[in-house]
């Protein structure tokens, strides 16, 4: 059964989840990062390939990711989300890298969904969605758009 105090900790554990989940991009600690997601989690994410599937595949894109981040960073979150019952969540917001300003990786805001759902009283991430917005008109990513 849903009770108001049951969604009041979900939503707080998501919170946690998600400020966790930035922490360990942070300090660039692969084994916490992966701690996050289930076994058949499935990623869209800005860069190829189209899709991501499962845990294995999904810290090899991490391993070949964080090596092009600064030694250095922050994320900024903002506008964030949480709709959540008792073993489902949808969380989504924006984010960017803070740190280094001329840092390719520090320009853009990215919107990102995520949805979880509770596996033996542990939240895990079973669907990752970042994405940058484009312009019609051009077909280019809009990497410098602000929110």
């Amino acid at each position: 059964m849903t009770t108001a105090s049951t969604i009041t900790s979900n939503e707080a554990q998501i919170r946690q989840l998600i400020t966790d989940q930035q922490h360990a991009i942070c300090t660039k600690n692969g084994d916490q990062i992966m701690s996050r997601y289930a076994a058949e989690v499935i990623m869209f994410d800005v860069i190829p390939p189209f899709q991501t599937k499962g845990k294995a595949a999904i810290r090899q894109a991490w391993e070949a990711c964080l090596p092009y981040f600064p030694d250095s960073f922050e994320m900024a979150t903002r506008d964030l989300t949480i709709i959540v019952n008792d073993n489902l969540a949808v969380a989504h917001w924006l984010f960017r890298f803070t740190g280094q300003e001329n840092h390719p990786a520090m320009q853009t805001w990215m919107r990102v969904t995520a949805v979880c759902q509770k596996h033996q009283d542990n939240w895990q991430i079973v669907h990752e969605h970042l994405s940058v917005p484009f312009d019609p008109e051009t077909s280019q990513a809009a990497f410098t758009l602000n929110p």
